[in-house]
């Protein structure tokens, strides 16, 4: 842990403008620091892995709930916050609500959920 002092004397270091403009250059050439790809498991549970952009994995952690299926569904559909809840039939609001993890989903929602996680296909039917 870095005291204030020498906090301050690396920031006294930093152009922040030019890091700034360096991280939006990297995402525009689609350049991640890491990536986070979420798997469903059989047994209704999530495996999250976090990859640095070298390719080593940062992180592996298996997460259990109605939030964790619902980030393996979105991400593995490859939709939009919108596009996902337009085709599972919910405000953008709720979703958002879910993913953060503020509210549940209904038991109805949590078998949508699931399914759609296990067969991302299907959202292109639902839509």
């Amino acid at each position: 842990m870095m005291t204030e002092e020498q906090l301050k004397a690396r920031d006294a270091k930093r152009d922040i403008g030019a890091e700034l403009l360096q991280a939006v250059q990297e995402l525009k050439a689609g350049k991640a620091a890491r990536t986070t790809t979420f798997e469903p498991l059989p047994d209704g549970s999530v495996r999250r892995t976090v990859t640095l952009a070298g390719g080593a994995i940062h992180k592996q952690e298996v997460m259990v709930g109605p939030q964790w299926q619902l980030m393996a569904a979105r991400t593995q559909s490859g939709l939009s916050q919108s596009e996902f809840a337009r085709a599972t039939g919910v405000s953008v609001r709720t979703l958002q609500e879910w993913e953060q993890g503020r509210k549940v989903p209904s038991g109805a929602a949590q078998s949508l959920l699931k399914l759609v996680s296990r067969h991302p296909e299907l959202l292109a039917e639902l839509a």
